[in-house]
């Protein structure tokens, strides 16, 4: 065992510690669990821990069931939420085959495998979550309404704000478990939340978002209210996205900076948007995987309806925030179609391939869109070259299904579980007869 098992199992002693709780994702983003006691520790950092991979979502077919998962001792951490009593810990697990290969299943891999890749070119991946969600007074039942905690608006400060007291609590929570929070703000739904993380590399970033998810709905139950991640629980009021800010650096220097450049970005950062933009399409149904995605995407205010970028343009899938001259460590691109509901591992992989792709390739960058590409009539994006992002998930999927870029990113077995559970979600979703279909035509049919 190396030096951070032997701190792991320091750590369990001097803390008390005596449930062990080993967190893995499954394809669809889904966090899993099983609880282990301190002592079989020492054994699972060695061989793992047994489970049936046929159980779990994507993983595997009932005849090459056996896995392992083997955990990360770099991801332990003391669950803060259990006060009372001996204390619970938890790690992230990678999942291996019996005989110890990486499962090509497990979304982690998935993301660490990309990630090598970029590495292979000198690159190093960072992100930079803004994570948006709704708080609820409790789980509506079926067919109704959700009922927000508040009526406040962007940025309003409020005297004895529920909101403002969950963020408190959640940030104390976060930053217990080594997560850093930048900022916090009520957005422009009633009852929204906003909580950005301060960047870190995509895989720390994954697993942070996983963790955060987590917290959010624990700290939300002990306050007697509901927390979701939804993108689009109203149709009235904004969704839920995350916008994520990315840069590569190379070793300590930004590679998508370059002084006297146009915005301070480099030739390099010019060519990982191009990627992004041109695959953005065949990507979609990863980043926004799930039939309420697009209600967000196409209704949703703010959110990127267009494939596009802009300086600093909120109306754009891209933007380029404004640089600031002195700290030329800081350029970045900010990706604004992510929603908080996606797999964040796969996101993050499909995401950086896209954008490798248009490094490795020249890929040019297309013209910048200056206007306000909402405002602009379907014959006004024509001229521009501007297309649209896809407008439900049945198109996403029907993109992804030839895109080869996104089967060799999430390799063979996710890519097939993924779409066939897509199609499965769609199919089932249009055979529905909705409110809006009953409301209107009852009366009148």
């Amino acid at each position: 065992m190396g030096k951070q098992e032997d701190f792991v199992l320091r750590a369990l002693e001097e803390r008390d510690v005596r449930f062990v709780r080993l967190w893995f994702t499954d394809v669809l983003g889904s966090l899993k669990s099983v609880a282990v006691a301190p002592a079989e520790l020492e054994n699972a950092f060695d061989e793992g821990i047994g489970f049936d991979g046929s159980a779990i979502e994507g993983f595997a077919r009932v005849f090459e069931a056996d896995m392992l998962a083997k955990p990360d001792p770099s991801t332990f951490q003391i669950l803060p939420w259990r006060e009372e009593g001996p204390a619970t810990a938890r790690m992230f697990c990678d999942i291996e085959m019996p005989d110890g290969t990486p499962s090509y299943a497990d979304p982690r891999h998935v993301l660490k495998r990309t990630l090598s890749k970029a590495a292979e070119q000198g690159f190093a991946f960072y992100t930079h979550p803004e994570i948006e969600f709704y708080l609820f007074k409790g789980l509506p039942g079926a067919g109704d309404e959700p009922v927000p905690v508040d009526r406040t608006g962007y940025f309003d400060h409020t005297a004895q704000s529920e909101g403002a007291d969950f963020r408190r609590e959640a940030i104390t929570m976060l930053e217990q478990m080594g997560i850093s929070v930048e900022f916090s703000h009520h957005e422009a739904g009633p009852g929204q939340q906003e909580i950005d993380l301060r960047y870190a590399d995509a895989l720390t970033t994954a697993d942070n978002i996983m963790t955060f998810r987590t917290v959010i709905r624990e700290v939300a139950l002990s306050q007697g209210i509901w927390a979701s991640f939804m993108p689009k629980p109203f149709t009235t009021h904004p969704g839920s996205g995350m916008h994520t800010h990315l840069s590569l650096f190379e070793g300590d220097e930004n590679a998508f900076y370059e002084a006297g450049a146009q915005y301070q970005l480099s030739a390099t950062g010019r060519r990982f948007i191009a990627g992004i933009l041109h695959h953005a399409p065949e990507i979609s149904v990863v980043t926004n995987q799930w039939v309420n995605s697009y209600k967000r995407m196409m209704f949703g205010g703010e959110a990127p309806s267009y494939i596009c970028w802009g300086h600093n343009n909120r109306s754009a899938m891209i933007r380029v925030p404004m640089y600031k001259p002195l700290k030329g460590q800081s350029t970045r691109v900010e990706l604004r179609t992510i929603d908080a509901a996606c797999n964040p591992y796969l996101a993050y992989a499909a995401v950086l391939a896209a954008g490798m792709k248009g490094i490795e390739e020249g890929y040019d960058l297309p013209r910048e869109a200056e206007d306000d590409v909402w405002s602009l009539t379907e014959r006004e994006r024509t001229s521009l070259g501007i297309k649209p992002l896809p407008k439900n998930l049945n198109d996403a999927i029907s993109v992804a299904e030839d895109s080869e870029l996104l089967a060799e990113t999430l390799g063979e077995q996710v890519f097939d579980f993924f779409l066939r559970n897509k199609r499965a979600e769609w199919d089932e979703y249009r055979g529905q007869v909705s409110a809006f279909e009953r409301d209107r035509m009852l009366p009148v049919l």
